[in-house]
Protein backbone atom coordinates (compact mmCIF):
# COMPACT_ATOMS: atom_id res chain seq x y z
CA UNK A 1 0.00 0.00 0.00
CA UNK A 2 2.80 2.26 0.51
CA UNK A 3 3.76 2.34 -2.81
CA UNK A 4 0.35 2.62 -4.12
CA UNK A 5 0.02 6.03 -1.96
CA UNK A 6 3.49 7.36 -3.35
CA UNK A 7 2.21 6.96 -6.79
CA UNK A 8 -1.17 8.95 -5.71
CA UNK A 9 0.79 11.40 -4.12
CA UNK A 10 2.79 11.30 -7.00
CA UNK A 11 -0.24 11.90 -9.75
CA UNK A 12 -1.78 14.22 -7.75
CA UNK A 13 1.92 16.44 -8.07
CA UNK A 14 1.65 15.64 -11.48
CA UNK A 15 -1.74 17.19 -11.69
CA UNK A 16 -1.11 20.00 -10.63
CA UNK A 17 2.07 21.14 -11.77
CA UNK A 18 0.38 20.35 -15.46
CA UNK A 19 -2.21 22.78 -14.00
CA UNK A 20 -0.48 25.43 -13.07
CA UNK A 21 1.63 25.52 -15.72
CA UNK A 22 -1.22 25.37 -18.32
CA UNK A 23 -3.10 28.07 -16.17
CA UNK A 24 0.00 30.57 -16.57
CA UNK A 25 -0.10 29.69 -20.58
CA UNK A 26 -3.63 30.17 -20.89
CA UNK A 27 -3.29 33.55 -18.93
CA UNK A 28 -0.64 34.55 -21.06
CA UNK A 29 -2.04 33.52 -24.39
CA UNK A 30 -5.53 34.64 -23.90
CA UNK A 31 -7.26 36.57 -20.53
CA UNK A 32 -6.88 36.36 -17.05
CA UNK A 33 -11.10 35.43 -17.13
CA UNK A 34 -10.38 32.24 -19.37
CA UNK A 35 -7.58 31.28 -17.41
CA UNK A 36 -9.79 31.18 -14.06
CA UNK A 37 -12.12 29.15 -16.16
CA UNK A 38 -9.52 27.10 -17.02
CA UNK A 39 -8.37 26.94 -13.46
CA UNK A 40 -12.17 25.93 -12.41
CA UNK A 41 -12.25 22.94 -14.14
CA UNK A 42 -8.68 22.02 -13.38
CA UNK A 43 -9.73 21.91 -9.68
CA UNK A 44 -12.57 19.72 -10.22
CA UNK A 45 -10.27 17.46 -11.97
CA UNK A 46 -7.77 17.63 -9.07
CA UNK A 47 -10.93 16.77 -6.78
CA UNK A 48 -12.40 14.38 -9.34
CA UNK A 49 -8.92 12.09 -9.21
CA UNK A 50 -8.88 12.16 -5.53
CA UNK A 51 -12.08 10.97 -5.04
CA UNK A 52 -11.05 7.87 -8.04
CA UNK A 53 -7.97 7.72 -5.88
CA UNK A 54 -9.81 6.98 -2.55
CA UNK A 55 -12.61 4.32 -4.25
CA UNK A 56 -9.08 2.66 -6.08
CA UNK A 57 -8.22 1.89 -2.07
CA UNK A 58 -11.67 0.92 -1.25
CA UNK A 59 -11.75 -1.88 -3.70
CA UNK A 60 -8.63 -3.72 -1.76
CA UNK A 61 -10.99 -3.32 1.02
CA UNK A 62 -14.27 -5.23 -0.27
CA UNK A 63 -16.27 -1.87 -0.75
CA UNK A 64 -19.16 -2.59 -3.75
CA UNK A 65 -20.18 1.47 -3.81
CA UNK A 66 -20.08 2.37 -7.22
CA UNK A 67 -19.05 5.97 -8.18
CA UNK A 68 -22.08 8.02 -8.34
CA UNK A 69 -20.29 10.74 -7.02
CA UNK A 70 -17.39 11.31 -9.21
CA UNK A 71 -20.27 11.31 -11.78
CA UNK A 72 -22.29 14.35 -10.14
CA UNK A 73 -18.78 16.05 -9.71
CA UNK A 74 -18.83 16.34 -13.66
CA UNK A 75 -21.77 16.82 -14.25
CA UNK A 76 -22.42 19.04 -11.42
CA UNK A 77 -19.27 21.30 -12.69
CA UNK A 78 -20.48 21.22 -16.61
CA UNK A 79 -24.22 22.05 -15.33
CA UNK A 80 -22.40 25.53 -12.74
CA UNK A 81 -20.58 26.66 -16.30
CA UNK A 82 -23.13 26.26 -19.04
CA UNK A 83 -25.53 27.99 -16.24
CA UNK A 84 -23.23 30.87 -14.75
CA UNK A 85 -23.07 33.61 -17.50
CA UNK A 86 -19.37 34.54 -16.20
CA UNK A 87 -18.56 30.61 -17.03
CA UNK A 88 -17.49 29.18 -20.35
CA UNK A 89 -17.73 25.70 -20.83
CA UNK A 90 -15.06 24.66 -23.09
CA UNK A 91 -11.81 26.06 -20.66
CA UNK A 92 -13.87 24.80 -17.78
CA UNK A 93 -14.14 21.08 -19.89
CA UNK A 94 -10.99 20.88 -20.53
CA UNK A 95 -9.53 22.42 -17.31
CA UNK A 96 -11.60 19.47 -15.96
CA UNK A 97 -9.69 16.87 -18.14
CA UNK A 98 -5.76 18.14 -17.18
CA UNK A 99 -5.82 15.48 -15.22
CA UNK A 100 -5.90 12.93 -17.92
CA UNK A 101 -3.11 14.59 -20.03
CA UNK A 102 -0.87 14.36 -16.56
CA UNK A 103 -1.88 10.62 -16.15
CA UNK A 104 -0.62 9.94 -19.79
CA UNK A 105 2.27 12.35 -18.97
CA UNK A 106 3.23 10.22 -15.90
CA UNK A 107 3.17 7.21 -17.24
CA UNK A 108 5.66 8.19 -20.34
CA UNK A 109 7.74 9.26 -18.24
CA UNK A 110 7.75 6.07 -15.80
CA UNK A 111 7.67 3.99 -18.71
CA UNK A 112 11.28 5.84 -20.40
CA UNK A 113 12.73 6.47 -17.06
CA UNK A 114 15.06 3.58 -16.25
CA UNK A 115 14.60 1.43 -13.28
CA UNK A 116 17.79 2.09 -11.93
CA UNK A 117 16.50 4.31 -8.88
CA UNK A 118 13.90 1.68 -7.44
CA UNK A 119 16.32 -1.40 -8.57
CA UNK A 120 19.13 -0.06 -6.41
CA UNK A 121 16.87 -0.01 -3.69
CA UNK A 122 15.68 -3.80 -3.99
CA UNK A 123 19.09 -4.91 -4.63
CA UNK A 124 20.78 -3.84 -1.12
CA UNK A 125 17.51 -4.78 0.42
Amino acid sequence: MEEYYRLQQNLLLCTLAFAGVIFFGVWVAYSLQIALNYLIGACGGVVYLRMLAKSVANIGRGSQRLGSGRLALVVGLVLVATQWHQLQVVPVFLGFLTYKGALIAYTLWTAVLPKSQSGSSQASG
